[in-house]
């Protein structure tokens, strides 16, 4: 192996940054699975074995992440617009600030129509209303049938009576 990766190009810094968080979660899971008491029944498997299972596969993949950033540094990457993350963020702070008082439906339909605008999409008169029918769906869904309870607002209780 060169220095430089096979490509001549400085290894990826951020393979190595999501290679030691890759590590870094797969060892708190392997740690926090072994402090789990061992109640291994008759099939030899027990509560903390699937913990320790799923932090050694992010360990390995880890290391994996790491290795191929070391080799192979990939194209360069382009300019990064801050925008669209600020619509995300921005629409996942509103939703949980106010879903309590507003409701899930029309929290889901801010944070809709903000994933739309940070995926480019202006029109929003046409993503507030797929917002509000998706909401609608997924709290009818969720509510309704499967009986989790969500926050219910002035919509939920005009249409769900709840």
């Amino acid at each position: 192996m060169t220095p430089n990766g096979a490509s001549g190009r400085r290894p990826d810094g951020a393979a190595f940054i999501i290679a030691l968080a890759l590590i870094g979660l797969g060892a708190l899971l392997i740690w926090d699975g072994a402090r789990i008491p061992d109640k291994a029944g008759y099939s030899g498997v027990g509560p903390g074995d699937v913990p320790k299972l799923i932090g050694y596969v992010l360990v390995l993949l880890g290391i994996g992440t790491g290795i191929e950033g070391w080799r192979n540094p990939g194209p360069k990457r382009p300019k990064q617009h801050p925008v669209p993350l600020l619509w995300l963020l921005g629409g996942m702070v509103v939703m949980v600030a106010s879903i309590h008082s507003i409701g899930f439906v029309l929290g889901a339909t801010i944070l809709f129509t903000c994933a739309a605008a940070a995926f480019g999409e202006r029109r929003f008169h046409v993503a507030i209303p797929s917002g509000l029918v998706l909401g609608l769906f997924i709290y009818a869904v969720f509510d309704v049938l499967l009986q989790l309870n969500l926050p219910a607002g002035p919509i939920e209780m005009a249409i769900f009576g709840r």
